[in-house]
């Protein structure tokens, strides 16, 4: 479904294609100065870059298009792979959205607008709840589980 939201993301995606811009390098540098010690836990960056940045994206327009029955599950496939690292901090998450947020923007240059804002925003919210959804639900059925082990509690 095309809404509104989907179409200026779509926008500001495309502009930001046309400007031969890859996003996924803004997006790192900018992760890795707010999150340093993160930069260990890839082992190989460009895979996982490409990987993660896509991934966001996707999921983020998949919302905005109201295609929440492929995206749901991605999240929670997503929200799992990430308790291999410990349980991360919420605020890396939040800020991880935000970041991609302003990525686009920059990238979008002059075809980026409050209405494009907006709609990246909202769709970021939707995305934060989903991610906190699969959160929950993997502790209520995994209590402890994290790295590969069952830790006490």
């Amino acid at each position: 479904m095309v809404t509104p939201d989907a179409e200026l993301m779509e926008a500001s995606l495309i502009a930001g294609a046309e400007a031969g811009l890859e996003l996924r390098f803004a997006l790192f540098d900018k992760f890795f100065t707010a999150w340093p010690d993160r930069r260990a836990d890839f082992l190989n960056l460009d895979a996982a870059s490409r990987r993660m940045t896509d991934e966001t994206l996707e999921m983020m327009m998949g919302l905005a298009k109201e295609q929440k029955q492929w995206v749901w599950p991605q999240v929670a496939e997503l929200a799992f792979t990430h308790r291999n690292f410990g349980q991360l901090p919420w605020v890396e998450y939040e800020s991880w959205i935000a970041l991609t947020i302003e990525t686009v923007a920059e990238a979008a240059g002059a075809n980026w607008n409050s209405e494009t804002e907006a709609a990246w925003i909202r769709q970021g919210e939707r995305l934060k709840a989903l991610i906190t959804e699969a959160r929950i639900g993997w502790d209520e059925v995994m209590p402890g589980h994290v790295a590969g082990r069952l830790s006490p509690h």
